[in-house]
């Protein structure tokens, strides 16, 4: 794609960055920004990871060229929102509060230009674990640290032989038969919040799992995340979702295209 302009949508949701680990993707983030541009951009939580930087410093160059480059568009004009997340939770102090263009808060509600009306939202707020047994979520993320390292290796080996980007994590993900019914356990009760807040449809991060689908009378939008599938979410300028993925951009792109997976016993609809 160089030379190629970027490509514009009405509004653009990232999550789960989590810059500041060893495992987010951030060369993989900077070129996706450099040819996908939006009016309106949600940062949906996670995007820093506290929870690692406090156990460790980790934040390289790449992690900063995020930082300016989300900064930069803030700058021409792009009206850009903070969710804050679980581990990014310091940002929650400062609802409200601008930085360089970029306004914090703890949730939001976004209208489409079809006139629907979205709950955004992290959704850590609605994990069990995460709020009422911190310790357990704690042992939890030194458990996904563990997955990220088999991550990495298995990507390593795929790139010696030629193969594409292939997430070993995302696939345990939708295998484990717990974890399956962890994300439909938390896509209930997203949608429940939306009926609650009066609103068409709830957009969120935190399960890293991209994923558009209908529950009755609410869309329910996952933005995926930036360590495992490298996802987002965008709405054209009719007010039509689309998740995209890194690949769509990569010169060394994979001829398989990411394809967010739906859980089995649940109807799905893209958008």
């Amino acid at each position: 794609m160089s030379g190629q302009e970027p490509r514009t949508f009405r509004s653009m949701f990232i999550s789960d960055v989590h810059l500041g680990s060893k495992a987010a993707k951030a060369e993989f983030l900077i070129d996706f920004l450099r040819y996908h541009d939006a009016d309106i951009i949600y940062l949906v939580g996670d995007i820093v990871d506290g929870w690692r930087l406090r156990r460790s410093w980790h934040w390289p160059q790449s992690h900063n060229d995020v930082v300016q480059k989300l900064l930069r568009k803030a700058r021409k004009g792009a009206s850009i929102t903070y969710i804050a997340g679980n581990h990014d939770e310091f940002a929650r102090q400062f609802q409200g509060v601008h930085f360089g263009g970029i306004v914090v808060a703890d949730r939001a509600i976004h209208e489409t230009a079809d006139g629907k009306r979205l709950l955004v939202i992290h959704g850590d707020q609605f994990d069990t674990v995460v709020h009422n047994a911190r310790w357990l979520a704690y042992l939890g993320d030194h458990a996904y640290d563990a997955a990220m390292i088999v991550n990495r290796v298995v990507t390593r080996l795929r790139q010696l032989l030629g193969l594409p980007y292939w997430s070993f994590s995302s696939w345990a993900k939708v295998k484990v038969k717990k974890a399956v019914n962890f994300i439909g356990s938390f896509q209930t009760v997203l949608t429940e919040e939306a009926r609650r807040s009066h609103v068409d449809g709830v957009i969120c991060g935190h399960i890293h799992h991209a994923a558009i689908e209908n529950f009755e009378d609410v869309r329910y939008i996952n933005t995926g995340d930036w360590v495992e599938s490298c996802t987002a979410v965008v709405e054209h300028f009719d007010g039509r979702m689309e998740i995209l993925t890194w690949a769509q951009v990569l010169p060394e792109a994979p001829d398989e295209p990411f394809i967010p997976m739906l859980i089995e016993g649940r109807v799905g609809q893209a958008a």
